[in-house]
C-alpha cells in the first residue's frame, strides 16, 4: 500500500488508558490455530478489558472494524495484519491517534514487530502478560520517494534483499530458511549500482551496496535479523550496510543471520540516523514486505516519525 500523504512527524502524548478494546483477528495468519477468537476475548476480559471482536478478511473489513474503535486495539495476526491496522491509525489526526493503543498478539510466521518488543509465546500467555502493561512510544519510518509516500514499521532498503523480495515475493513462506535460500540463489548474479548516501546531513562517497537497510525493528521479511540493536522506541533508525567491494562470503552472512550476529560482522557498517537519503538510480526498494521501483532520478528520503504510535509492551515476569 502506497500512501499519497503522511501526517506531521511530531510525536503524540498518550492519554489515560481505557478498558475499551477491539480485537482484530486474522484467521489466515500462520499460527491462527493456536487460539480462537472466543479464547482471546475470554483472555482479554480476564485481565480487565471489555473487548469487542471484529472479524476481518480484507482491508475494507479492517477499516470498518476500526471506525469506532476506542481504548486498545489488539491485533491477533502477523506483521501484515499489524501493518494494515497501523496504516489506518497513522492516517488519523494526532489527537485521535493518541487516544488509541496497539497490542500485538503474534500469530503470524515472522512476527518481527512482536519479537522486537519482546512479545513472545502462546497467544493466551501473551494476553496474561499484558495485565497492567503500559504503552511505549513506537517509532515509524516515513519514506518520501519518486514513487510517492510510504510508511513502514520494520524496514526500508535496497540491495540484495529488496531484489530477492521483488523476485520471489513474501507471502507464500516467511521462514528464515526460505529467505536465506532465496538470497543464496540470487547473489551470484547480483551487481548493485553505485548510489549516493547521506545520513543526517553527512554525505558518504558514492558506493555500491550489497545490502542497505534502514531498520526500525531488529528483523524484516522472513525474520532476517539485520540489526541486533534496532529499537523502535528510541527515536532513531538503524542504517545497516555492506559495501559490495567489502563483502564477505555468503556463508558468513547466513550463519550470522541465523545467530543474530549480522551487525557484528567486520564488513557490516551500522549507524543511527534520523534522516537517510539514498540516491535513486532505478534500483528496487522494499518498504516492509512490498517492493517499490521508480524511474531513475531524485532521492529516496527515509526519516523517523518518533513516537507515532503507542504500543503495549508486556510486563516483565518477576525474577525468581
Amino acid at each position: 500500500m502506497t500512501l499519497q500523504s503522511a501526517d506531521s512527524p511530531s510525536s503524540v502524548s498518550p492519554q489515560v488508558p481505557s478498558t475499551e478494546a477491539t480485537l482484530i483477528y486474522n484467521a489466515k495468519a500462520g499460527t491462527s490455530e493456536r487460539a480462537s477468537p472466543d479464547h482471546l476475548v475470554e483472555g482479554l476480559t480476564g485481565i480487565g478489558y471489555r473487548p469487542v471482536y471484529r472479524a476481518t478478511a480484507s482491508a475494507d473489513d479492517i477499516a470498518q472494524a476500526l471506525a469506532d474503535a476506542q481504548g486498545t486495539i489488539f491485533v491477533a495476526g502477523g506483521d501484515g495484519t499489524l501493518r494494515a491496522v497501523a496504516l489506518h491509525l497513522l492516517a488519523r489526526p494526532d489527537e485521535e491517534r493518541a487516544a488509541l493503543r496497539l497490542g500485538v498478539i503474534p500469530m503470524g510466521t515472522a512476527n518481527n514487530v512482536a519479537r522486537t518488543l519482546g512479545v513472545l509465546g502462546n497467544p493466551l500467555d501473551v494476553i496474561r502478560a499484558y495485565a497492567g502493561a503500559q504503552a511505549v512510544p513506537f517509532d515509524v519510518g516515513r519514506v518520501q520517494a519518486p514513487w510517492g509516500h510510504d510508511l513502514f514499521l520494520e524496514a526500508c532498503g535496497c540491495g540484495l534483499f529488496a531484489d530477492v523480495l521483488a523476485e520471489y515475493g513474501s507471502e507464500d513462506d516467511k521462514s528464515v530458511l526460505r529467505g536465506v535460500q532465496a538470497m543464496l540463489k540470487a547473489i551470484p548474479g547480483f551487481t548493485p549500482p553505485t548510489i549516493s548516501l547521506t545520513l543526517d546531513g553527512h554525505s558518504y562517497p558514492d558506493d555500491a551496496y550489497t545490502i542497505l537497510e534502514v531498520m526500525n525493528t531488529s528483523a524484516t521479511g522472513p525474520t532476517l535479523r539485520f540489526s541486533t540493536h534496532a529499537d523502535p522506541t528510541e527515536g532513531k533508525l538503524d542504517v545497516i550496510r555492506v559495501a559490495h567491494h567489502n563483502r564477505e562470503g555468503m556463508l558468513a552472512y547466513v550463519t550470522s543471520l541465523l545467530n543474530d550476529t549480522f551487525e557484528n560482522r567486520p564488513s557490516v557498517q551500522s549507524d543511527d540516523a534520523g534522516i537517510t537519503e539514498i540516491g535513486n538510480v532505478g534500483q528496487i526498494f522494499h518498504v516492509d514486505g512490498e517492493a517499490r521501483q521508480a524511474a531513475p532520478g531524485g532521492v529516496v528520503r527515509v526519516e523517523v516519525w518518533a513516537g507515532a504510535l503507542q504500543m503495549l509492551r508486556p510486563t516483565p515476569a518477576p525474577k525468581g
